[in-house]
C-alpha cells in the first residue's frame, strides 16, 4: 500500500517539476531587450498625464511651517513625487551633520590623542620598585631539573 501511494505522489508531482523549468530557447536574448531612450524618460504622457513635482526630500522642508500633515510635512492636495517612498519622512535620513573631510579630521584627532596619552603614560610610568630575586644556581633542583631528588627509583604506572 505504501509503495502504491508513493508512486502516485511521484507521478502527481512530476508535471509540476516540468512546468517550473523554462525552456532555454524562450528566454530573451540581449538583442531583444529594449533600451530606454531620453525620449521615453521625457515623455509627459508616460504617467498618464500626472504632473511629477521636483524631487525634494521631506527631511529638508521647514519643520515649523504650517503643514496640513505635520508629520509628513505635506499640504492637503499636494501632488506626490513618483519616488515618494524614497523622499518621504519615513525613509532613511540623509546625514548632513559632518562632511567626510571633517569626520576623518576628527577621527585622526582622536587617534592622535589616544596615542599621545599612551606615550605620556609610558614615559612617566614608574619602574618596578623592587629588584628581581636571584637564586644561586637557579631553580633547577627545586623545579624538578636534572639534580632533583626522585620520588622513587622504579616508578610504577598507576
Amino acid at each position: 500500500m505504501a509503495t502504491k501511494m508513493l508512486s502516485r505522489t511521484l507521478t502527481a508531482a512530476r508535471p509540476l517539476s516540468h512546468q517550473a523549468i523554462r525552456p532555454r530557447h524562450l528566454l530573451p536574448s540581449l538583442t531583444q531587450i529594449r533600451c530606454i531612450t531620453q525620449a521615453d524618460i521625457d515623455d509627459p504622457g508616460m504617467n498618464g498625464g500626472y504632473i511629477n513635482p521636483p524631487p525634494e526630500k521631506r527631511q529638508f522642508r521647514d519643520p515649523y511651517a504650517d503643514w496640513w500633515d505635520k508629520q509628513e510635512r505635506r499640504n492637503f492636495g499636494e501632488p506626490l513625487h513618483e519616488d515618494h517612498d524614497v523622499l518621504g519622512m519615513f525613509s532613511p535620513h540623509v546625514y548632513t551633520h559632518f562632511t567626510p573631510r571633517k569626520g576623518f579630521f576628527l577621527m585622526g584627532c582622536f587617534i592622535a590623542t589616544v596615542l599621545g596619552l599612551c606615550g605620556v603614560v609610558r614615559v612617566y610610568y614608574p619602574d618596578r620598585p623592587s629588584v628581581r630575586r636571584a637564586y644561586e644556581g637557579g631553580l633547577d633542583r627545586e623545579l624538578g631539573g636534572p639534580g632533583a631528588l626522585l620520588v622513587s627509583e622504579n616508578p610504577t604506572p598507576a
